[in-house]
């Protein structure tokens, strides 16, 4: 067995395709947003640390066929120095043996680059075998909460929209004809200065739901526009914005992943969602991927409104293998500990 490094875009989706068509996380596309994201904020000291290697794309391969690709960032946090695989590594086929090969060669390259620890997050079912497989190897379910989509709500799209109309919840079927009724516009755009307002709304949203804005938003649009596959939608009622979402096209899945929204008795959201979704059907996708919601039983979790508006469009929920960490070095205490008061403290 041997591990190379992958150059070409092609062999890398074709992979992912084949064998994890949900790992948006390990696309090619989002390695080129994380690059960019780090290389547009960097000053100063950050420069410095830019001239170093912070992401790899390995491929796994037995007798030169290739069997598993795992995309590797460097994170320079202040919690600690780690390797994060989001939503990897794949593999064509989980073997005891291809995931030792690959752990060796992680855990070598994390101690090259003074990492505390590696943190994997396939996705991978929850499932008492997969548990298994990873305490075998001496992992640490890590202690941050459920992220990257691990526990979603999804959406099949495989029915007549009347159909979907049908299932949902009754009061966001008759929300979605209200906005209608109502005039409530929905906006698709590929125009990066529309993506501006969002940026506006979307720190508005931050600021007012008390959560960190995610990093990299304007990387993440033109990387994937490249490609096709994401789409902004805005909700305007009388020509003012209330409403915003970006929506990545991936594979066979169409993500709700960034979302901002002002205060308002108007059901935009729910317009603009249903608007998404038969923009998926149209694109030929197999489902509408809601992303993270809260465990039922957590009561005070920061997700849990916009868990219940997520579950008001029918569908089904899907639970992955939480994030596993591997120790390199004894900070990795440290880290342990900060993660999980931060996850105490905010409710998750």
């Amino acid at each position: 067995m041997k591990i190379r490094d992958i150059t070409n875009k092609q062999i890398w989706e074709k992979f992912i395709t084949n064998y994890a068509p949900q790992s948006l996380f390990q696309s090619w596309n989002w390695g080129e947003t994380v690059k960019k994201a780090k290389s547009s904020k960097s000053s100063g000291r950050d420069r410095q640390e830019l001239k170093e290697k912070s992401l790899w794309r390995f491929g796994v391969y037995d007798k030169n066929n290739l069997i598993g690709v795992a995309q590797a960032e460097k994170i320079n946090a202040k919690r600690g120095v780690f390797l994060h695989l989001r939503h990897g590594p794949i593999f064509s086929f989980w073997k005891r043996e291809y995931l030792d090969f690959l752990l060796q060669y992680l855990k070598r390259l994390g101690k090259k680059e003074n990492a505390f620890f590696i943190r994997i997050s396939p996705l991978l079912a929850n499932s008492p075998e997969n548990q298994k497989l990873f305490k075998q190897f001496r992992f640490i379910t890590a202690p941050i909460h459920s992220m990257d989509g691990e526990k979603c709500w999804i959406l099949d799209l495989d029915k007549d929209k009347e159909i979907i109309l049908g299932s949902m919840r009754k009061t966001t079927r008759y929300l979605i004809r209200q906005a209608e009724k109502i005039g409530v516009r929905i906006v698709r755009s590929t125009n990066v200065k529309d993506l501006d307002k969002f940026l506006i709304l979307y720190r508005k949203t931050a600021s007012r739901q008390q959560f960190v804005p995610h990093k990299g938003i304007f990387e993440e649009f033109t990387e994937f526009l490249a490609d096709g596959q994401i789409l902004l939608f805005s909700g305007f009622y009388k020509e003012e914005l209330l409403a915003a979402a970006l929506i990545i096209f991936y594979n066979n899945q169409a993500i709700y992943h960034h979302s901002a929204s002002t205060e308002s008795k108007i059901p935009v959201n729910n317009l603009l969602i249903w608007e998404a979704i038969l923009e998926a059907k149209k694109r030929g996708k197999k489902m509408f991927n809601f992303w993270g919601i809260a465990p039922e039983e957590k009561q005070r979790h920061p997700w849990r409104g916009l868990t219940q508006f997520k579950k008001g469009f029918g569908g089904r929920e899907i639970e992955y293998l939480h994030a596993q960490d591997i120790p390199l070095s004894p900070l990795y205490c440290a880290t342990y500990f900060i993660e999980w008061c931060r996850r105490m403290w905010k409710g998750y």
